[in-house]
């Protein structure tokens, strides 16, 4: 070394540095690639994802490949900064200055710098990292092996078994939180869409289903003709048919079997029950998803929620199921439901019937779903006793007087506009 010019040993402690921030950037790009873009890219050949994807397979020999070559590199800058050092002052007592200035100098454009710039832009940095790793690692592949084998059998001892990658399985709540945080890649319609399917496991058939009371269905024993004008002025589609009570259920009805008939005079109580397909059943405690799959499995678009004892609680459709992931079919989700009627002094007037996950989709309220499944339930679990009109109350911020008791049930209630937290303050201070 001591014939060697000292521009050349200057111009390899550079190149060192160079090969030191290549080393430390392609490394942290490496590993902050996205992993199913990754995927994604590997799939359409793209040839640097394919490449990456590949050393990525096996981290820990890409780590020990990296690493070798990046401490190399590091010492062998040290032996030159010395050599250089030497070279131009002849005094060993600058040495430590030296190591000083070479360490902030790797420190700061050959790990910090290239660090930072990897994290931002992964992809620019790894792809083309990959195409000098694979030959490299084929290179130095005995060398990687006695390092990886040493370092495992150390993992090993601590019970990390370097065969066991991290999974790349997101949970139902990461994924939440992917597509929340997608921002404009995904439009908030489609956002919303999404994360309403997730939930379906979370809901239940007997949180969406029609209560039994207001089931509507064609009684087989009714006088004829009120059955006939029921036929003829239902805007529904399908229709149960039972005789007596909804208890009895024969079978569902599809309008377009039975209008043909009844326009033509041929339909009477032994048609209805030839054209009537046989009932289907539901256990109220099943998931929506699972339902969903269950109606498509079976051609079905309607069943009844039976409880544990076999009663019918009430009846879903696959149109119920259907506006949980997308929402109404409306722009006002008031417009439709008969059990909330709009006020002219802002307030509605609502059904003690109505189920609570319709009644916070159409009032924007949030109430939970947890209990009791319709509103006249809430209001008598949250007083312990059943109200008598006139009674006022407070539900998730929003004023509720009860207007209508019937058959010990809440059978209508006033809802106004939810109260500033001012106001709520001031109540709750109010209150003896």
């Amino acid at each position: 070394m001591d014939d060697t010019p000292l521009s050349v040993l200057i111009a390899a402690l550079f190149l060192l540095i160079l090969l030191s921030a290549f080393f430390s950037g392609s490394e942290t790009g490496l590993m902050t690639l996205n992993r199913y873009r990754l995927r994604h890219l590997a799939e359409k050949q793209h040839p640097g994802a394919v490449r990456a994807q590949k050393l990525l397979q096996r981290q820990d020999r890409l780590i020990g490949l990296i690493l070798l070559g990046n401490n190399f590199v590091n010492v062998l800058a040290s032996i030159l900064m010395t050599l250089i050092t030497l070279r131009i002052y002849n005094d060993t007592g600058l040495l430590f200055a030296a190591g000083l200035v070479l360490t902030m100098v790797i420190l700061l454009f050959a790990e910090v710098t290239p660090k930072t710039l990897a994290a931002l832009h992964p992809e620019r940095i790894a792809f083309p990292a990959a195409f000098v790793y694979m030959p490299l690692l084929k290179v130095m592949s005995p060398l990687v092996w006695v390092v990886n084998g040493i370092s495992n059998g150390l993992l090993r001892l601590v019970g990390v078994s370097p065969e066991q990658g991290a999974s790349d399985a997101l949970t139902t709540e990461e994924l939440r939180t992917v597509v929340t945080e997608a921002g404009a890649m995904i439009p908030k319609r489609h956002q919303s869409m999404l994360l309403n399917l997730m939930d379906l496991e979370k809901v239940t058939v007997e949180d969406i289903m029609v209560p039994r009371n207001e089931v509507t269905g064609i009684d087989i024993d009714a006088d004829w003709e009120v059955s006939r004008k029921l036929l003829m002025e239902s805007q529904y589609t399908r229709l149960p048919l039972f005789r007596e009570t909804i208890d009895h259920v024969i079978g569902i009805l599809h309008m377009r079997k039975v209008l043909p008939l009844l326009y033509r005079g041929q339909l009477d109580r032994e048609t209805l029950l030839g054209i009537a397909r046989e009932p289907y059943f539901i256990p109220e405690g099943t998931s929506l998803n699972r339902q969903l799959l269950n109606f498509q499995r079976e051609h079905r678009r309607i069943g009844f929620a039976v409880d544990e004892y076999g009663e019918i609680q009430g009846l879903v459709t696959l149109e119920d199921i259907l506006e949980e992931i997308v929402g109404e079919f409306t722009s006002d989700p008031t417009a439709h439901i008969e059990d909330i009627q709009p006020q002219d002094d802002g307030t509605w007037l609502v059904d003690g019937s109505i189920n609570i996950r319709t009644l916070n989709t159409a009032l924007g309220m949030s109430l939970s779903t947890d209990g009791p499944k319709t509103l006249n339930g809430v209001i008598i679990e949250y007083m312990e006793m059943i109200p008598e009109a006139g009674t006022s109350l407070l539900l998730d911020n929003h004023p509720v007087d009860i207007v209508q008791i019937k058959e010990n049930m809440v059978k209508s209630v006033r809802i106004h506009k939810p109260l500033d937290r001012e106001t709520v303050a001031v109540t709750e201070d109010s209150t003896p």
